[in-house]
C-alpha cells in the first residue's frame, strides 16, 4: 500500500509522481498519452491504449519512430501472465553478405574487405514489424479493434497539431536526411523545411495509410499496394527487399528471459534484442555490492559503471539472432561471480565495450507505459533505430523506412554478420519487474545503448534507495560510451567526475539529452502511478 505519511524530504524532483484510480499511460509526448487515455475511456484496456499510443507517436513525434520500423512489448496481464511480443523482421532474403558488402564498395568506391554497414540507404532497411505488431497486440491482448486505436492518430495526421520544442529541434535532420522529393513533400514544409516550435503540422500521406490499415488490417502492408510501394522504395536504390519478404512476416509471442535483483523479478526481451546486457549487468552489480554504496559516492557509480561494461563486451560480443548462432549462458551464477571478480578499485581499460559493428551508440525512439485498474501492465517500444531512418520514404504513403540494418556486420567471423533473413542485434527494451505478488512496474529508458544501463540505474533508485517513481527517473545518470569513455550529467556533484578520474575512468560531462528519456507506471495494490522525466517531453495522464 502506499505511504499513510510521505517523508516529503525524499521528493526533490520538479513535480510529484501522478496516480489515477483507472488506468495511467506515461510516454513521451503529451498529445500520445492522450490518445491512449482515449482507449481506456472507451472501455479498451492498457494494450488497446498502448497501440493507440503508438499509433499518435508516429503521427507526433515521427523524428523517433514511424510505421517502416519495428515493435516490441513486455506485459503482465490482470490474469498474472507474464510474457513479450518482438516484431522485428529480418534482413532481406537475397541480402547475402557478399553482395551487400560488394554494393556498399562500389558506392564507396572502396575495397569490400575494407567497408562497413553504411549508416543511411537500402541496405539498412530490414523488413518492418509495427504494423503487424500493432494489429497482433489488440487481437490477441486487447478488446478494442484495431481501427478504434489508430483513430487518434488518423485525426492528429488529417487535422494537423503544433510540433513542441524537443520534436521541432529533432526534426531539421531530416532537411539533410531526406533527398527524394516524396520523402521531402511527406515530413517538409513546402518540402524545404522542418517545422517551428508551435507551428501545425499536417501528414496526410501517412494518415491516409493508417485509414487503409484501419480498413484493411495490417496486410495492405505486406502483402498489398503499400508493400508493393515500399519493396520498389528500396529496389530502384539499389535494395534487396522483396515482396515475398514481407509477406513472409509474422510477428511472435515468447517468453521473456529474467533474474532477480536483490529480491525483484526483472524481465526482458530475450535476444536477439540486448536485453541480457541489462540482466547481466544488474547481477554483476548485485554480486560487487553496488546498491549498498552512498547514493552521492563515486563507488556506486564505480561499480555499477564497471559492471555495464563487461556486461556490454559480453551482450556486444554473443547477442544477435539466435536462429543463426548460439549464445553462452551469461545470466550463470559462476560465470557472474567470475565477471565481477575482475572489477576492482581502478576501472578495467582492457575491455572493449564496443558495439555491434558499424552501428551508431545515439539513436533515438519513443517508449511508453500503459497500467488500467484490471491488472494489466505493458511496457511499449516502437522504433526505426535513428532518426528518420534510412532516409528512404515508400512512394506517397508516408512511411519511411528503418535503418536498423545499420547494426549487421559486415565482417564474416562476427556472431551478428548480415546473413539472408536474419534478425540484426536490436537495442529496443522495454522491462517489467515484480516487487511483490501485486505490486509489478512497466518501465523502460530510451535511446540506443542507453537503454540497459537505464534499465540498471532507474530499477537499483527503486530497490536501493527506496526512491518514489518520479525521483527514480529525474536522477542524473552515467553512462559508458562505445569508445570507453565513462559520461557523466553535468547535474552530479562537481567532484564526483574528479573522483571517478582518480579511479581510472575516462570522465566526459555530457548534455541531458544523451542519457536518453524514461517511463514508468506501476500497480501497486490496485493503486496506479506513473512517471516520466524531461529529458523529452515527458508526460503522465490519467483518469
Amino acid at each position: 500500500m502506499p505511504d499513510a505519511d510521505p517523508d516529503l524530504d525524499r521528493f526533490t524532483s520538479r513535480r510529484s509522481t501522478v496516480y489515477a484510480p483507472n488506468g495511467i499511460v506515461a510516454t513521451s509526448q503529451p498529445l500520445a498519452a492522450e490518445a491512449g487515455i482515449e482507449l481506456l475511456r472507451s472501455g479498451g484496456n492498457a494494450f488497446d491504449a498502448a497501440v493507440a499510443t503508438a499509433a499518435a507517436l508516429n503521427v507526433v513525434e515521427p523524428t523517433s519512430t514511424g510505421l517502416g520500423g519495428d515493435v516490441f512489448a513486455l506485459y503482465r496481464t490482470a490474469d498474472g501472465d507474464v510474457g513479450a511480443m518482438r516484431s522485428c523482421g529480418g534482413a532481406p532474403a537475397d541480402a547475402t553478405l557478399e553482395r551487400v558488402r560488394d554494393a556498399v564498395a562500389e558506392n564507396r568506391d572502396a575495397d569490400p574487405e575494407d567497408v562497413t554497414m553504411p549508416e543511411t540507404g537500402p541496405h539498412t532497411v530490414t523488413v518492418p514489424g509495427t504494423a503487424r505488431g500493432w494489429e497482433a497486440t489488440v487481437e490477441e491482448l486487447g478488446r478494442r479493434s484495431l481501427a478504434d486505436a489508430l483513430a487518434p492518430a488518423i485525426r492528429y495526421a488529417t487535422d494537423g497539431y503544433p510540433v513542441s520544442e524537443v520534436i521541432a529541434d529533432a526534426w531539421r535532420h531530416g532537411e539533410e536526411l531526406f533527398e527524394d522529393p516524396n520523402a521531402r513533400e511527406a515530413y517538409l514544409v513546402d518540402a524545404e523545411r522542418a517545422p517551428r516550435v508551435g507551428e501545425t503540422v499536417r501528414l496526410p500521406a501517412l494518415g491516409e495509410t493508417m485509414e487503409r490499415i484501419a480498413e484493411s488490417g495490417a496486410d495492405v502492408v505486406y502483402e498489398g499496394e503499400i508493400g508493393e510501394q515500399i519493396v520498389d522504395a528500396v529496389r530502384s536504390k539499389g535494395g534487396f527487399l522483396s515482396e515475398s519478404d514481407l509477406a513472409a512476416f509474422d510477428p511472435e509471442f515468447l517468453d521473456p528471459v529474467s533474474a532477480t535483483y536483490r529480491g525483484t523479478e526483472v524481465y526482458e526481451l530475450p535476444p536477439n534484442n540486448q536485453g541480457l546486457i541489462a540482466l547481466e549487468a544488474l547481477k554483476i552489480a548485485e554480486e560487487l555490492g553496488a546498491g549498498d554504496e552512498p547514493y552521492d559516492s563515486p563507488e556506486r557509480v564505480h561499480k555499477f559503471a564497471e559492471a555495464a561494461k563487461l556486461a556490454f563486451h559480453d551482450g556486444h560480443r554473443y547477442v544477435t539472432d539466435p536462429e543463426y548462432e548460439s549464445i553462452p549462458p551469461l545470466l550463470d551464477d559462476d560465470y557472474v561471480r567470475e565477471r565481477a571478480g575482475a572489477v576492482g578499485r581502478e576501472a578495467i581499460d582492457d575491455v572493449d565495450v564496443g558495439a555491434p559493428r558499424g552501428a551508431g551508440e545515439d539513436a533515438d525512439t519513443v517508449l511508453l507505459t500503459v497500467a488500467d485498474d484490471e491488472g494489466n501492465v505493458v511496457s511499449y517500444i516502437n522504433s526505426r533505430f535513428a532518426g528518420f531512418g534510412s532516409g528512404i520514404v515508400a512512394g506517397d504513403t508516408g512511411i519511411a523506412l528503418q535503418n536498423r540494418g545499420w547494426s549487421f556486420s559486415l565482417d564474416p567471423d562476427h556472431p551478428n554478420r548480415l546473413e539472408p533473413g536474419k534478425r540484426p542485434f536490436h537495442t529496443l527494451i522495454p522491462a517489467i519487474a515484480r516487487f511483490d505478488a501485486d505490486d509489478w512496474a512497466a518501465f523502460g529508458v530510451m535511446g540506443g545503448y542507453m537503454q540497459p544501463q537505464g534499465h540498471v540505474q532507474v530499477l537499483s533508485n527503486l530497490v536501493d534507495y527506496g526512491m518514489p517513481l518520479q525521483r527514480a527517473l529525474d536522477e542524473p545518470r552515467w553512462r559508458y560510451r562505445e569508445e570507453g569513455r565513462l559520461a557523466v550529467e553535468g547535474r552530479f556533484d562537481g567532484n564526483l567526475a574528479t573522483k571517478l578520474v582518480r579511479r581510472g575512468h575516462d570522465v566526459s560531462v555530457l548534455e541531458p539529452a544523451k542519457f536518453g528519456g524514461a517511463q514508468i507506471v506501476r500497480n501497486r495494490e490496485g493503486t496506479l502511478s506513473g512517471a516520466t522525466e524531461p529529458r523529452k517531453d515527458g508526460t503522465v495522464s490519467g483518469f
